[in-house]
């Protein structure tokens, strides 16, 4: 179980990686899997140095990228893995300009670094100077070890937070599914709506997101597994415009099948686990209903089939 901190005082040191980590794929299930049985070996406390904001919303808002797992999220997934701490800095303008030997003197002095473990492609430190090489020398020079974790491979593929981020962008869930070993998901707010769901014999609960950054997949209709804290059921989503009601702003929909209750204001955690149909404009109310009533039949197809679905 995880702990959050912004620092640790530790007589016994302590075994560190550092990253972004965002969407918490299977390479970087490999490296806090590494820092935990390393770190248990040596008798040390495992700690994962991450940041809030992304680095890139600081130093290039720009090309910054949306996010596989906003704060929450990412909090969730990693509370389940076996480090000892997770400490969430603020990045700053200040931080951005720490060199890496600057910033591993502060992971020396706040948290009594004995050994940090990075991937194979990591960088941090003004302009991600602090590649292995780099590390490996300020390691034997002042006084820490220093361990580089091999890519882990999907294919011909490294996986990365960017190759997840193609394959959510491009509606490839399967993809996207095995490179974070569970399935895509998000948290949002229950919230009122038009009641059209209702009206056409579909009720649905609408969902906003809090972080107007976290990434999702295309527009579309897709089959979803829904969690809350009173319940869970399947269902099915209508992302995006509403073009039968002449309605062009993006919406997210859940349609569920086993649930009737009240759930306006509540959180609910929803995984996607097959993209059923593009967003199609009907030609009356009543051919978008004969259409939906297909989309519950191949959403409650592809639920059952999926065995496991929104595993971690």
């Amino acid at each position: 179980m995880s702990r959050e901190s912004s620092g640790i005082g530790n007589d016994r040191g302590t075994v560190i990686t550092v990253g972004t980590f965002d969407g918490v794929h299977l390479g970087h299930r490999q490296v806090l899997e590494t820092i935990t049985r390393r770190a248990r070996e040596a008798d040390h406390k495992s700690v994962l140095v991450t940041f809030e904001p992304h680095p890139l919303e600081v130093v290039n808002p720009q090309a910054a990228p949306m996010l596989l797992t906003v704060g929450h999220e990412r909090r969730e997934i990693l509370a389940q893995s076996e480090l000892d701490m997770v400490v969430f800095l603020e990045f700053t303008r200040e931080l951005s300009q720490y060199t890496p030997e600057d910033f591993v003197r502060m992971l020396l002095d706040r948290f009594n670094l004995k050994e940090l473990v990075i991937g194979y492609d990591h960088g941090f430190g003004k302009g991600r100077a602090g590649n292995a090489r780099l590390v490996t020398q300020l390691g034997s020079r002042l006084g820490f070890e220093v361990d580089v974790v091999a890519e882990v491979d999907l294919g011909a593929r490294p996986v990365s937070a960017t190759l997840v981020r193609r394959a959510v962008t491009g509606g490839d869930l399967g993809l996207a599914r095995k490179l974070l070993g569970r399935a895509y998901s998000m948290t949002a707010a229950v919230v009122h709506g038009a009641g059209r769901g209702r009206d056409l014999g579909f009720r649905t609960i609408n969902l906003v997101l809090d972080n107007p950054r976290k990434l999702l997949p295309p527009d579309g209709v897709y089959a979803v597994s829904a969690e809350w804290p009173e319940g869970a059921s399947g269902g099915m989503m209508h992302l995006g415009p509403r073009p039968t009601f002449s309605d062009e702003g993006r919406s997210l929909e859940v349609h569920l099948f086993d649930w009737e209750g009240d759930l306006y204001g509540q959180q609910i955690k929803v995984w996607w686990v097959e993209r059923l149909r593009n967003i199609t404009r009907f030609s009356s109310a009543q051919d978008l209903q004969r259409q939906l009533a297909v989309d519950l039949d191949e959403a409650k197809i592809a639920l059952t089939q999926d065995a496991g679905f929104g595993n971690h």
